[in-house]
């Protein structure tokens, strides 16, 4: 009997997670697109695996049998695509990025990635924000560079710390302070990243420090260009980190720090044990020089 290791995937993170809607969240796939590979997973195998009970699942015996080793072939899967990958003298290292980097991060990081990685070669690849993994969940991506919260199932190494800043245009009421409270943009609306960020989302509305609670969204942008034309649009203002701010700017706006929240934090992100040379060569090279930064 062949079964695909992404039904295998989605059994474990039901099984895990006693949620059919948190394992899909987890994953970044759609909650009936999960639904039904599992069904059609328990007819190959000719079992039920879960017991549909109010606010989520329970493991059958059945589903409880299979599921070490689901987890056990899982992980010698994984184990075995990156020695394969490990032994080739030459490949490619794929780093997911959501925004620009800057900070002389990337450019210093490469150069020691090479060094310590010759014959190796690096794509950058641009990621949606509705991927808040930056592709390492689906192993698009061999390493990215996240704000965080981080989505489960990555280890981070934080590179920068900073200010959140809220950009807005030049001629707005607040443009005239030095510093902005956060109360004092509850009424502002807000440019908000898509739903399927999650605390990603939250967080650069400022929501981790006021829960519950937080400010409007004005709309909802996928991309920065799409972020900065809605401001210099007026619909709304946006919070970033302050290197952000600096990154991307554009005539006719401005940016204030904003008191009153957490700072942002940059991190370097990898999958769970992943100890591969081309990755651990890489967060290696930006360790380095994260202390410089």
């Amino acid at each position: 009997m062949d079964v695909h290791l992404r039904d295998l995937r989605y059994f474990v993170a039901v099984a895990e997670e006693l949620n059919v809607t948190r394992a899909a969240e987890r994953l970044f796939v759609s909650q009936p697109a999960m639904s039904k590979q599992l069904r059609a997973l328990e007819r190959q195998l000719g079992c039920p695996l879960f017991d549909r009970v109010p606010g989520g699942v329970t493991l059958t015996r059945q589903g409880a049998a299979l599921l070490p080793v689901a987890v056990d072939l899982l992980d010698r899967w994984n184990t075995g695509y990156e020695t394969a990958r490990a032994a080739a003298p030459t490949g490619t290292l794929v780093i997911g990025l959501q925004t620009a980097v800057g900070r002389g991060l990337q450019q210093e990081a490469l150069r020691g990635f090479r060094a310590a990685m010759p014959g190796w070669e690096v794509a950058l690849r641009l990621v949606s924000w509705e991927d808040p993994s930056g592709g390492l969940a689906d192993g698009s991506s061999d390493v990215a560079f996240l704000w965080l919260p981080a989505p489960p199932g990555l280890e981070t190494h934080v590179l920068v710390t900073e200010r959140r800043c809220v950009v807005m245009p030049a001629d707005h009421p607040l443009a005239g302070l030095d510093e902005i409270p956060f109360d004092r943009l509850r009424d502002e609306p807000f440019i908000a990243l898509p739903a399927a960020a999650g605390p990603m989302r939250d967080f650069w509305l400022g929501r981790d420090a006021s829960p519950g609670a937080g400010p409007v969204v004005g709309v909802t942008a996928s991309t920065p260009e799409e972020v900065f034309e809605a401001v210099t649009g007026g619909l709304g203002v946006v919070l970033v980190a302050e290197g952000n701010a600096k990154l991307y700017k554009r005539p006719g706006l401005l940016h204030r720090p904003v008191t009153g929240l957490p700072p942002a934090r940059l991190a370097i992100a990898w999958r769970a044990g992943n100890r591969s040379p081309q990755v651990t060569g890489f967060v290696d090279a930006l360790r380095r020089i994260a202390t410089k930064v």
